[in-house]
């Protein structure tokens, strides 16, 4: 059930794709080169890097991800939240990795690699981001696509007709405009979607009452359900993991990193995390009161069985009146939008600029680079379609965007601060680190799936495999340099 109306609600989110595809349209004359496409030429200032981060990293599987942690676990869901904040804003503070980072001008991490530890873990480098990368995205259509169909009522089986037309979509625009039409159009989708969250929590609020609703979360979780106090659901494991994902990802993640490497100036750079920093603990926050929200409207037994997910989508269909809905969805629409696009962008850029980089050797014209960019992402978006389809959500989305990210935010953030800060470190410790990062959090996600040794992997649980990873990819750094020293005597 659902009070999407068509004839009201429908020309809404008509508007918002018209005016995002002729802002597209517009911007392809901007696009002349590589750099332009990739980003943006490096001409963006602090504000226009505070909107374009912002929206960039809230679309609605982060949403969804979100919601379902505070549906499941109450006001401990803004745990991981809390340390992403707190790790931006320290490293914006600071300028820890991110201020040599930009000074080099590179237009991703690998290529940095390149220059201390040698061509092989470059390419190497950008495997595993885009292993992990691909991974981490992988589920982002399909919880889109359910979302879209929960709150308009439109029947489970379109379900891949709506993934299609919302990967088209992203798909074309991104193609024309690259990253310049990214930036631009996230400040329409900023907007949007700043007015969406605070008509949403207001009207709930409005209508279940604050207390109401808190009371609730006590109720089902008991005494610390207002509280982050650790417990056995919500263990130390997980909060540590939650804190290192956070920090890897600050520094790291390429749709974060990219408006690094996108700022006019490492300062710029700097400003631009420390400003957002609040809004990256907000985006946990609102969809964490969310779920809180839907526990209180449905009840602890309403969604359970691996459906929690399913919650808050279901609560805005129900109780967002015609015509605010229309508007609430295209907020939404314009998140996932700003985010998928930046994806797009992200990984095409590692995949050209550094898989590719022995091929094209920098020697491609501007026309060359450009259409082997665009062809990527057709590529890439192809392959986030049949994934989306295929792959099996066994645990928490939350939970499974950590591991896939393990994959190489474990071994990306050791080779990071040992390229700005360690000067004995080494090829061979990059390339240990680099295999012993990605082969632990993979390792989890096909074992969890063989009846052999499901129980076992799952009692070990994916927060100690992911501590892990970080642990021995730190360790393995250290190492391989050590042994590197030694024979070098």
């Amino acid at each position: 059930m659902t009070n999407f109306d068509f004839f009201v609600d429908g020309p809404i989110i008509l508007v918002y794709f018209c005016i995002i595809f002729f802002v597209g349209i517009w911007l392809r004359k901007y696009v002349s080169n590589v750099d332009h496409f990739l980003v943006a030429n490096r001409g963006v200032d602090v504000y226009l890097g505070i909107a374009s981060l912002a929206a960039t990293e809230f679309g609605i599987a982060t949403c969804m991800a979100n919601a379902e942690l505070g549906f499941k676990y109450g006001l401990k869901g803004i745990i991981p939240g809390i340390a992403l904040g707190g790790s931006m804003f320290i490293v914006g503070l600071t300028g820890f990795c991110i201020e040599p980072l930009r000074n080099m001008a590179v237009i991703t991490i690998p290529e940095l690699f390149e220059k201390k530890f040698g061509k092989k873990i470059r390419w190497a480098s950008g495997l595993v981001i885009i292993i992990g990368g691909l991974l981490n995205m992988g589920l982002f259509l399909r919880q889109a696509g359910s979302f879209l169909s929960i709150t308009m009522g439109i029947d489970e089986g379109y379900l891949e007709l709506l993934m299609t037309i919302i990967l088209l979509f992203v798909g074309f625009y991104t193609v024309i405009g690259g990253m310049v039409s990214v930036l631009v159009t996230d400040y329409i989708q900023f907007i949007l979607m700043c007015l969406g969250f605070v008509s949403i929590t207001g009207l709930i609020i409005y209508q279940f009452g604050w207390y109401s609703i808190l009371d609730e979360s006590r109720a089902f979780h008991g005494s610390d359900g207002l509280s982050l106090s650790l417990n056995s659901v919500y263990t130390l494991d997980r909060m540590i993991l939650d804190i290192l994902v956070a920090l890897a990802s600050v520094l790291t993640w390429q749709t974060m990193i990219s408006r690094v490497l996108s700022a006019k100036d490492s300062n710029t750079a700097k400003k631009i995390y420390k400003v957002t920093s609040p809004y990256m603990l907000m985006r946990f926050v609102i969809p964490v009161f969310l779920g809180i929200s839907a526990l209180y409207l449905f009840g602890a037994n309403s969604y359970g069985d691996g459906k929690e997910i399913l919650a808050m989508p279901n609560m805005i269909a129900q109780i967002i009146p015609v015509g605010l809905i229309g508007i609430v969805i295209a907020a939404m629409l314009a998140a996932d939008m700003s985010t998928n696009s930046s994806y797009l962008i992200a990984w095409s850029s590692v995949i050209y600029n550094d898989i590719l980089a022995p091929i094209h050797k920098n020697k491609w014209s501007s026309k060359k680079g450009l259409f082997y960019n665009r062809f990527i992402i057709c590529c890439i978006g192809l392959f986030l379609l049949l994934y989306g389809l295929w792959y099996p959500l066994n645990d928490d989305l939350w939970v499974y965007m950590q591991v896939t990210g393990t994959i190489y935010l474990s071994s990306m953030s050791v080779l990071l601060i040992a390229c700005c800060y360690f000067k004995n470190s080494s090829s061979l410790g990059a390339a240990i680190a680099i295999i012993i990062g990605a082969l632990i959090p993979v390792s989890y996600l096909f074992l969890q799936d063989f009846s052999f040794s499901s129980v076992f992997v799952k009692n070990i649980g994916p927060y100690k495999f992911g501590v892990l990873s970080f642990l021995l990819s730190s360790l393995g750094m250290v190492v391989g340099s050590l042994i590197t020293k030694i024979k070098s005597k």
